[in-house]
């Protein structure tokens, strides 16, 4: 059973009217045969599906990014990667488990993986901090992609993220400057490093891992300097004004492609992410594969003197 978002009411009810009448067939003596009625029921949900995601409004694809159901970074690295191999710790202070991080092989090639994980239900979300990172999670960041470098892997990386977290601790440990390092670290590789924003990619938490060669993001994912909420907040000091917020700030994979920040939008199943795993990562696979192909046999110092060029140009051309 999906978990409905708010805009998906007029399909909740037709899928709810389904399962009342499915339950009714099954009942004793053979239940009734409705099976007419289901069909016209189905065929009416698939068809309000498309009707709703085809007009989505920035607000309701934060929503969308946001959903409980949607495939965390742990579950692609499960189906993307084989021998992953996680590595822990910052060396300097803690393990950080916001960061999921290591070594690995995708279609048989090492690689390095840095991904933010948000957990799948109340007990990991806890863990993993909500996918929230302290400055722990960037240094370990940093510390696999020089490892990466040194050995000459591709870095792929996952970014799913509100923000990095802005707790007291985090901020006496230094979270901006290590979201400094993480991001120059990104720069300073001489290997190919691929980013996909699979869920939210929220400000420097997000950007610490994504200034990368190419970066893709998914249909219904967003990415933006600040959330929906926090930018009303400063706007209009009214956080109730996030819908306003998202169509201002252009949030979406559609707007930041049209705006040249990102590489290209991996499609997602209809209705999002969250209703078919397997064809999404499926997508993310084919992407991931076409751009390290194409970056894996350009040399090292191309790779940073384009990367560099890329995030500089950022904004030029609608002067």
């Amino acid at each position: 059973m999906y978990s409905y978002l708010d805009f998906e009411k007029p399909i909740a009810d037709l899928d709810g009217q389904i399962m009342e009448l499915k339950k009714l067939s099954e009942g004793e003596n053979g239940g009734v045969d409705v099976a007419e009625e289901i069909a016209r029921l189905e065929r009416r949900s698939a068809e309000a599906l498309v009707e709703v995601y085809r007009k989505l409004t920035p607000w309701q694809k934060a929503q969308v990014a946001r959903h409980p159901d949607r495939p965390h970074c742990s579950r692609y690295v499960e189906a993307l990667f084989t021998e992953f191999t996680p590595l822990a710790g910052d060396r300097k202070f803690a393990e950080d488990h916001a960061v999921i991080a290591g070594f690995a092989r995708f279609n048989g090639e090492p690689v390095a993986v840095i991904g933010q994980e948000k957990g799948s239900d109340t007990k990991a979300r806890l863990k993993h901090n909500f996918g929230m990172a302290r400055p722990e999670g960037y240094r370990k960041a940093v510390r696999i992609m020089e490892l990466a470098n040194r050995f000459a892997m591709p870095v792929i990386t996952l970014v799913d993220t509100a923000g990095a977290y802005p707790g007291v601790g985090a901020e006496e440990r230094g979270q901006a400057e290590a979201i400094a390092r993480s991001t120059e670290a990104c720069l300073n590789l001489e290997v190919p490093i691929v980013s996909v924003v699979i869920g939210e990619g929220g400000s420097g938490g997000a950007i610490a891992i994504a200034t990368a060669n190419r970066v893709f993001m998914l249909e219904h994912s967003i990415y933006s300097v600040i959330s929906p909420e926090g930018g009303a907040s400063i706007l209009w000091r009214d956080a109730a004004r996030a819908k306003d917020a998202a169509t201002a700030m252009k949030i979406t994979a559609q707007d930041l492609q049209d705006l040249k920040i990102i590489d290209g939008i991996i499609p997602e199943p209809l209705g999002g992410a969250h209703r078919d795993h397997d064809a999404v990562i499926m997508e993310t696979s084919k992407t991931l594969k076409q751009a390290l192909d194409e970056l894996s046999p350009i040399d090292g110092l191309t790779l940073k003197k384009d990367r560099r060029e890329k995030f500089l140009a950022i904004g030029r051309h609608l002067n």
